[in-house]
């Protein structure tokens, strides 16, 4: 099968080497794998860090975003047969879906959602996994609830914060305000359905100040959490919680004593790299996901569509990714 991976770690994006065009064995599923022939991909970025930050000894398969049709599956099998169309976001600790087949186990799958091409729905599942995560199971947000209270969002122009933009304002009675320094990607959290957007490349706080809302509830950083953090601390109210999703070099959870703020880590891959009992989670969110588009509470979050997967391309979507003046997602379609 044709597959697109890194083998030197550490190279730009740029570089003819940083991702290469390769043929590989096509894979064989085993006890609830899905093998799935791959439609659509997306390109997030864990697939650059991983690029830049992890050696690899053999030629390995980046894309945790994949919309394709089940070709065959594992004996223990039970949520889909050959034939379905999914889309997922699968488990880092397996090669991904930079691929012509890939396989998955059927608790990190959902079902396509219909009203959506395989490009538009390529874009959606590590970010709605992790929107999804971090809003309601880590937060603690129950949905239809918040009323009076407010969430900020720290660079919700991205893949995952267009997510939780759209949650949050549509599921819960949250005042969502996201942050965004452009004007395109004010537009488009705007679009989203933030109720107010504040410049995260001027004061947090000034910008909460100006809208009338000095302090908040709830906070989703999802991006450059060290640059923020002791804004985000003074914006929090007492007993608020912090929901944090990043890398920062370092957090010191002690200036979060004195409010008695919460501190919440979310990280979608935690459930497949553990194998928790409640894997099958992923399943269950992603088929309600696929119901919200269907229905039109949720909007795809495509942005920017690539052309075919190969390594050409995908080297140009992971610069424009390690540019941060990506919004929404990047997709590539067919082989």
């Amino acid at each position: 099968m044709k597959a697109v991976v890194y083998t030197q770690h550490g190279l730009p994006a740029e570089h003819p080497d940083s991702l290469v065009d390769l043929d590989q064995p096509t894979p064989e599923p085993a006890s609830r794998d899905l093998l799935v022939k791959i439609d659509a991909i997306a390109v997030n970025p864990v697939d650059t860090k991983v690029r830049m930050g992890s050696p690899t000894e053999a030629p390995r398969v980046l894309g945790w975003d994949a919309v394709g049709t089940v070709e065959a599956v594992g004996d223990h099998v039970s949520l889909f047969a050959p034939g379905d169309k999914v889309f997922y976001a699968g488990s880092i600790a397996r090669p991904g879906a930079y691929a012509q087949y890939a396989l998955v186990d059927e608790r990190l799958a959902g079902r396509k959602p219909a009203s959506l091409s395989d490009a538009q729905a390529a874009a959606l599942p590590l970010t709605s996994l992790t929107a999804w995560e971090l809003l309601f199971d880590r937060l603690g947000v129950a949905e239809h609830a918040g009323s009076g209270d407010a969430l900020l969002i720290v660079g919700a122009a991205g893949g995952v914060g267009s997510m939780l933009t759209q949650l949050a304002s549509r599921l819960t009675k949250l005042r969502v305000i996201g942050t965004a320094s452009r004007p395109e990607t004010r537009e488009w959290v705007q679009a989203l359905g933030a109720h107010d957007v504040i410049d995260h490349s001027r004061p947090l706080l000034e910008g909460l100040r100006h809208i009338g809302s000095p302090q908040v509830r709830y906070v989703a950083s999802l991006t450059q959490t060290d640059l923020h953090y002791p804004q985000l601390v003074e914006a929090l109210a007492p007993q608020g919680r912090l929901g944090v999703i990043d890398d920062p070099d370092t957090l010191d959870a002690m200036p979060l004593k004195r409010k008695s703020i919460s501190l919440h880590w979310e990280l979608m891959f935690t459930r497949s790299l553990f194998e928790t009992a409640d894997m099958v989670r992923q399943h269950e969110i992603l088929n309600r996901v696929s119901a919200l588009i269907d229905d039109g509470t949720l909007r795809t979050t495509m942005a920017d569509h690539f052309g075919t997967i190969n390594a050409k391309n995908l080297r140009r979507a992971h610069a424009l990714i390690e540019s941060g003046r990506a919004r929404g997602k990047i997709v590539l379609e067919g082989f």
